[in-house]
């Protein structure tokens, strides 16, 4: 019979893990994987079965209020910026103090948690605080993208569980499994860079096609002028903009289907929207990031592609050939640059513009 991890698709090891834990809970669970690998859901999952008096049926009205976002002992902290304050852990704390309503536990749910080693004030001091003086009937849930070494004393604290990003083939196979087309499943593999959520995304996007072609092209149609380099990034950003019209729709129909649960359950409303809402903001911003690495990493390819070219001419003494060698290397350096500054919340606008400027022939 199936339960709340069967949909943990391509994480064997860490569904065996979990299910151990839930018979003998401790007070923190730290998970880990690469974007992509289905943190929030596993999260999810495991409070579900924590919740569950079958250790997550998936079948039960527990299992329901847990996976529908209404189980009121379950508080998803949110922070309001880039990294986690003080004052947000010192809030989820005292979430942490309460007694839960139900026979189950309190469950504190915090991701992102390597957000609290950065900003001008790391907070992790005050969730390691939490960490250690626990209240009997409550557990920690935290995830994280990347566990970073100023994250070491959080995690002694924890249990972890760790998942995989998934690998082409993979997704491939699971994209087919849903439905799609053999074409179609094999681009949004591709495409995905191991995400599972943004296959699913990319496989209902007929214009996927469309924005690899507009990021190969992106060479050919910089003339060298201002205006031709403003046009190209406002091109970019729009097709940014329809690429993630696919999430937004599939948000929606989850968001119906949310309010439709919580109305058979007799409730006015899905109790906790707005944490919802941010997760889905946070799911937005997320994508348009993969996008643009996505396109960046097509963009590097073609200048890789111009590179080996020149270098096969055999005539790489002649000056054209060693300007083509040296602009393509420049190329591929800035646009290595321009990925690594899609972490520091630069405006999208801004950085595509300084990219397209940097690119074009001096």
């Amino acid at each position: 019979m199936a339960d709340v991890f069967d949909s943990l698709i391509g994480q064997d090891r860490a569904v065996a893990a979990m299910r151990q834990y839930v018979r003998h809970p401790v007070h923190a669970y730290l998970f880990s994987g690469p974007v992509g690998s289905s943190l929030h859901d596993t999260v999810l999952a495991f409070a579900a079965a924590l919740q569950c008096p079958q250790h997550g049926c998936g079948q039960c009205e527990i299992c329901r209020l847990v996976l529908s976002g209404n189980d009121a002992d379950i508080h998803f902290a949110e922070r309001a910026g880039l990294s986690w304050r003080i004052e947000e852990l010192r809030e989820a704390d005292r979430v942490s103090r309460r007694r839960p309503l139900g026979v189950g536990y309190q469950l504190v749910v915090l991701e992102d948690i390597e957000l609290t080693t950065t900003g001008a004030s790391p907070s992790a001091p005050a969730l390691l605080k939490s960490l250690e003086e626990p209240p009997s009937r409550t557990i920690f849930l935290l995830s994280a993208h990347d566990v970073t070494p100023g994250l070491d004393t959080l995690v002694s604290r924890c249990v972890q569980v760790k998942l995989k990003g998934l690998g082409e083939n993979e997704l491939e196979g699971i994209l087919r499994g849903e439905g799609a087309d053999e074409a179609t499943a094999r681009s949004a593999a591709l495409a995905s860079s191991g995400n599972l959520q943004r296959a699913r995304v990319l496989v209902r996007d007929p214009a996927l096609g469309e924005r690899i072609a507009q990021w190969q092209s992106v060479p050919q149609r910089l003339t060298g002028t201002p205006a031709s380099s403003s046009a190209v990034a406002s091109e970019i950003t729009r097709a940014l903009d329809a690429a993630i019209a696919p999430l937004q729709q599939m948000q929606d129909e989850e968001m119906e289907h949310l309010v439709s649960d919580a109305r058979e359950m007799g409730q006015r409303s899905v109790a906790n929207r707005k944490d919802i809402e941010a997760q889905f903001k946070r799911e937005q911003r997320r994508f348009r990031i993969d996008e643009l690495r996505f396109g960046l990493s097509a963009l590097t390819n073609v200048y890789r592609e111009r590179l080996v070219e020149s270098l096969d001419e055999g005539d790489v003494g002649e000056s054209r050939s060693q300007y083509r060698v040296a602009t393509s290397l420049r190329a591929i350096d800035t646009v290595a640059e321009t990925s690594r500054r899609l972490t520091l919340n630069i405006d999208e606008g801004l950085l595509l513009n300084d990219l397209m400027l940097s690119l074009m022939d001096p």
